[in-house]
């Protein structure tokens, strides 16, 4: 058996000894780190120099130190000892397969959803995630229709389903400093039907009697704040998650409350295992969504 296939059987042990010898230039020290008897990791280096036929350490009374067969060894024996971690998380992980098709609100572009379903998708790697991003009210026809398998959205008014992720006050949100005439219609900058938030606004205006025209409509997030950020109009926003560059305006008399909205999750219901994990990690990860951790 030629050098190359010894190198190929190199047990991972071995090179978890390697490492913490070449980390710590010292065989005591490496022996305390791992656990092990200093007599253990020497042996494991024998076997290891062996099997590569290579001295990788220059070792005296006083001193351990790699030679350059051993400095070059330290970035592969990484490289594996990593892979093999990767390997035990893959093997330890979570039983669940399959695919999830979730559906987001636009209040949620700009949040820490991305982090959090990162992390749903580390400790869940059998399960594929399909991301649509839209209006809530688009989402919940979706939903259903059975085209979504999960929706993170804004309560949708005389809708009683989902899961209660948190509730928090809406804002007028617009360019920092504009002060909108308050002899002139209102102007907003709102998405199309059928935004929750859009109707939230417009009945706000309504019961105040305050006057509004539409001076911007965009189905993007994106194109709301680009239009509101040049100071075409006010929207509406989630006070905790205002876009970059807009500011919540302070309380005015004509600027009518806009109440409390409710952001849920919905899903299919506990007999879909798959569904269920992502709704319990959206439900346990709430203060991160908000901004809060």
């Amino acid at each position: 058996m030629n050098r190359d296939n010894h190198a190929r059987m190199v047990h991972p042990e071995l090179l978890r000894s390697f490492l913490a010898i070449a980390e710590t230039r010292s065989f005591t020290q490496a022996a305390r780190r791992l656990g092990l008897r200093q007599s253990t990791v020497s042996q494991h280096i024998r076997r290891l120099e062996e099997a590569l036929g290579r001295s990788l350490f220059a070792r005296d009374t006083h001193s351990v130190a790699l030679t350059p067969d051993g400095d070059a060894l330290t970035g592969f024996a990484r490289g594996v000892m990593e892979a093999n971690e990767r390997l035990d998380r893959f093997l330890a992980g979570s039983p669940l397969r399959g695919r999830i098709r979730l559906g987001a609100s636009e209040d949620f572009a700009y949040s820490r959803l991305p982090e959090v379903l990162a992390d749903f998708g580390r400790a869940h790697s059998g399960v594929d995630l399909e991301l649509t991003v839209g209006l809530s009210g688009v989402l919940y026809e979706r939903f259903d229709a059975g085209e979504l398998d999960v929706i993170l959205a804004k309560r949708r008014a005389g809708d009683p389903r989902g899961e209660l992720v948190w509730r928090e006050q809406l804002a007028w949100v617009g360019r920092p400093g504009l002060r909108p005439d308050p002899a002139l219609p209102l102007p907003l900058v709102l998405f199309p039907p059928p935004s929750i938030t859009r109707a939230l606004c417009i009945e706000a205006l309504e019961r105040a009697g305050r006057s509004w025209r539409v001076a911007c409509t965009s189905g993007s997030l994106s194109g709301l704040r680009a239009a509101a950020m040049a100071g075409l109009g006010l929207t509406a926003h989630s006070n905790r998650l205002v876009p970059p560059g807009l500011a919540a305006l302070p309380p005015s008399r004509h600027l009518p409350e806009l109440g409390q909205i409710e952001f849920v999750v919905i899903g299919p219901g506990p007999r879909h295992p798959t569904a269920q994990a992502l709704i319990d990690a959206v439900l346990e990860n709430a203060g991160r969504l908000q901004g809060e951790v």
